[in-house]
């Protein structure tokens, strides 16, 4: 495990600015000694997070993450509910003590689109957020259950969609201060202390999945300090299923992993016993080393993760990517390690983003590395799902269609924290103003300035309601040599290491300035487990072959995967779906030589940024990659009209020498990142 708990810590300066002097250190984790004066921590026994998330509110996004966010409202999203079969109001028992229950289709949802609604402080979002929860919080019986009750005789209720609604209270409680959510969960959570072991969370996707109960008891423990609530962790630990042990994995869905794999260090909390925070990152490291020998932050597992189903083209669920961020933004909290908000903004930055269409109306299902056709056919086996699960499709498999919203609001949510020592710690960086106590509560407003990934250096400005003293953490991520500080235009500080954060505590005044420089660098990754492909970076950003795109439009109704349904009267026409094929060659292999400097063979350019603030597509992308390469005939789509698995490299190839464009994978919705090695 890497240097987790260590209070590593590098040169110590002191400079003169704006009259003020400055501390600046480089540590390993935020300070975890003092307690929050400001925010609700970690309460004993629990062991201290090292951060703790802002209220739901407190950050609004901008620059280009504003844009994306916009555009989830406006897209699929914000208006699922006025499609969606599954968001019916008539009959649906999330409203009504009887009717059609679904399943976790309104959790899911809810839980993205509430958050929307608050951070964008939309009437007519609201509204509709205030509707479900109202009836949710109307829904609790007197033995504490609430909602539908799915139950069967030998597991007894499901707690899987609870799950996801205690997430949605306890935002919408630090967003509202609404007291009655406290004693909804508090009269739930007993609920659940009084079931037998083998009669809860004994089915299989809650099985899985009670890390997500186990978060939101510690919420409210640390909330109201009662210690039967320790008891039941206790118990939803024992319960849930075994990520601890150390040498595989219970599972292999790629959802469960996404989610479950964290529950062992979120139990850590109470238990202090570093080898269960040892099984998540064994957890986290094991799929990757099976099936993840690819670029973009995730792995294989499409739907499930299969020996002998390693390739690029292998591809991983919407709904992973965004429960992967959400358990990095946790993990962040728990630990402060910023391994965990490199792998979000790689999730992010290379993956995320490339499953939807520019105006997120669509999404596809299945999202691989290496994808050049994306289509309505059924391509099993060559994944696991049957049906049409790579195209863009808004209404893709129910469960990424409704869960998908949650992904971008809790990125939003994690991008500024507190921390104990009444500080602040930017964990994910671009452009965002942030409203947040510090010192001995004071206000103070963040702002963030920076069109990052696209730009090494990010801008803040502080301004604090009066005078105060108190740290501010900036991340310095693992692939970054050389980050820097200047405080009010002086040079202040250069990092000696990578992976830790640079830490100012000074005495802050109304216009102080931080400029926070990350240089970017290209780097190679070989992926030797995988036929010794590469991928090449710069910065956090994965590069992909440019591929021509060919959208050819699709009736949502005929090609709507089965578990999806439309409400009656929903327009199709609005909402289409989208074909994509390759209008150029994509089987290139990388003209590439290990002796050679990586900046002589891979020329970057910079271009304008976009005018409508969206850089993540092929034509607006603002940093490109001019590199050579050859054609590889052999290899092409293979029976299922899959990309073809890779050839081993070195590959030797005669066609002539080409000219190639690499642009930012995360913008590339058909994409070769994984490439051979030429000969």
């Amino acid at each position: 495990m890497r240097r987790l708990f260590l209070a590593a810590f590098s040169l110590l300066v002191f400079v003169s600015a704006s009259a003020q002097k400055s501390e600046v250190t480089f540590v390993d984790r935020p300070d975890t000694e003092s307690k929050s004066s400001n925010y609700v921590g970690n309460r004993a026994p629990l062991a201290p997070a090292a951060a703790i998330k802002l209220p739901l509110g407190s950050i609004h996004a901008e620059g280009w993450l504003g844009e994306v966010f916009e555009r989830q409202c406006n897209g699929l999203a914000g208006h699922l509910g006025e499609i969606s079969a599954w968001l019916n109001k008539k009959g649906n028992a999330w409203l009504e003590t009887e009717g059609h229950a679904g399943w976790e289709e309104v959790p899911y949802w809810l839980r993205g689109y509430s958050d929307m609604a608050y951070m964008k402080g939309d009437e007519k979002m609201l509204e509709e957020t205030k509707l479900w929860i109202e009836a949710i919080l109307a829904s609790q019986r007197e033995d504490g259950w609430f909602g539908p009750l799915i139950y069967n005789e030998k597991t007894g209720n499901d707690y899987w969609p609870n799950m996801l609604v205690l997430f949605t209270l306890q935002n919408y409680y630090e967003a509202t201060g609404d007291k009655r959510v406290i004693d909804f969960m508090t009269k739930y959570f007993k609920f659940e202390l009084a079931q037998p072991d083998g009669k809860i969370i004994a089915s299989y996707w809650e099985n899985m999945r009670g890390g997500d109960n186990l978060y939101s008891v510690y919420w409210l423990y640390n909330h109201t300090g009662e210690e039967w609530l320790l008891d039941l962790a206790t118990k939803l630990d024992r319960c849930t299923a075994n990520w601890k042990m150390g040498n595989t994995l219970p599972n292999w869905h790629v959802v469960n992993i996404a989610q479950g794999f964290r529950e062992p260090a979120t139990y850590a909390m109470q238990s202090k016993d570093p080898a269960h925070t040892e099984a998540t990152y064994f957890n986290f490291n094991h799929i990757r080393d099976l099936y993840g020998q690819v670029p973009g932050g995730m792995y294989g597992a499409d739907e499930n993760a299969r020996k002998g189903y390693d390739d690029p083209r292998q591809g991983a669920e919407t709904c992973s990517m965004a429960e992967q961020m959400t358990s990095d933004g946790i993990l962040t909290c728990i630990t402060g390690d910023v391994m965990w908000a490199d792998n979000c903004e790689d999730v992010m930055f290379n993956t995320y983003l490339a499953a939807f269409t520019p105006d997120m109306k669509s999404l596809r299902y299945i999202t691989s590395p290496n994808m050049v056709l994306a289509d309505d056919r059924n391509h099993h086996p060559g994944i696991d799902n049957r049906g049409p699960f790579l195209m863009m499709n808004p209404f893709s498999s129910r469960c990424c269609q409704h869960n998908h919203s949650h992904g971008i609001p809790y990125y939003i949510g994690n991008m500024i924290m507190a921390t104990n020592d009444n500080g602040l710690l930017a964990n994910l960086y671009g452009s965002a103003t942030v409203n947040a106590k510090v010192g001995k509560k004071v206000g103070v407003e963040l702002k963030m300035q920076s069109n990052y990934p696209f730009e090494e250096v990010i801008r803040f400005e502080v301004e604090p309601a009066k005078a105060v003293t108190f740290p501010l953490y900036l991340r310095v991520p693992a692939w970054c040599e050389g980050a820097s500080v200047k405080i009010n235009g002086t040079e202040s500080f250069v990092a000696s290491e990578n992976s830790g954060y640079i830490k100012i505590s000074r005495k802050w005044a109304k216009g102080d300035k931080v400029e926070l420089a990350l240089p970017m660098r290209l780097t190679m990754r070989e992926w030797v487990k995988n036929k010794k492909s590469v991928s090449i970076n710069y910065g956090p950003l994965t590069f992909s072959l440019l591929i021509k795109e060919n959208y050819i439009k699709k009736g949502s109704k005929e090609t709507a995967i089965g578990d999806s349904r439309w409400q009656e009267g929903a327009d199709a026409e609005a909402w289409p779906s989208w074909e994509i094929h390759p209008a150029s060659a994509w089987n290139y292999g990388l003209i590439y030589d290990k002796s050679k400097s990586l900046e002589s063979q891979f020329i970057v350019e910079k271009r304008d940024y976009p005018a409508d603030n969206y850089p993540f597509t092929n034509d607006a992308a603002p940093i490109i990659l001019k590199a050579k390469g050859r054609q590889i005939p052999a290899w092409g789509l293979d029976q299922h009209w899959l990309c073809g698995i890779l050839p081993e490299s070195p590959v030797t190839s005669t066609s002539p020498v080409t000219d190639l464009t690499l642009v930012p994978m995360g913008g590339a919705r058909l994409r070769i990142s994984a490439f051979p090695v030429i000969r």
